[in-house]
């Protein structure tokens, strides 16, 4: 699958998970402009990509396309934590 086609694909399916995993209450609306990739690859028939969204909820996604199944895997994370560590002379 080309990069172009890959990326629509992985932005529809945060889209929609992210449409279900609205609170009730909550008022939250995206559209495709608001997700965007922080990564992705391409090696031989395969596809992965890293994407998120401008919301403020700590959520990053992960798409991994399997070109010889022709499937699509789709794994949501939440950041729960980011430290500083300070590394002296590269080790």
């Amino acid at each position: 699958m080309d990069n172009k086609k890959f990326e629509q694909l992985c932005k529809n399916t945060v889209y929609e998970y992210v449409a279900e995993h609205v609170p009730e209450d909550g008022e939250i609306s995206i559209t495709h402009d608001d997700i965007y990739v922080v990564w992705m690859c391409k090696t031989l028939q395969n596809n992965k990509a890293l994407l998120s969204t401008t919301l403020h909820d700590g959520m990053y996604y992960e798409c991994t396309y399997n070109g010889d199944k022709k499937e699509l895997y789709f794994d949501a994370y939440k950041k729960l934590e980011n430290r500083k560590f300070d590394v002296i002379n590269g080790g």
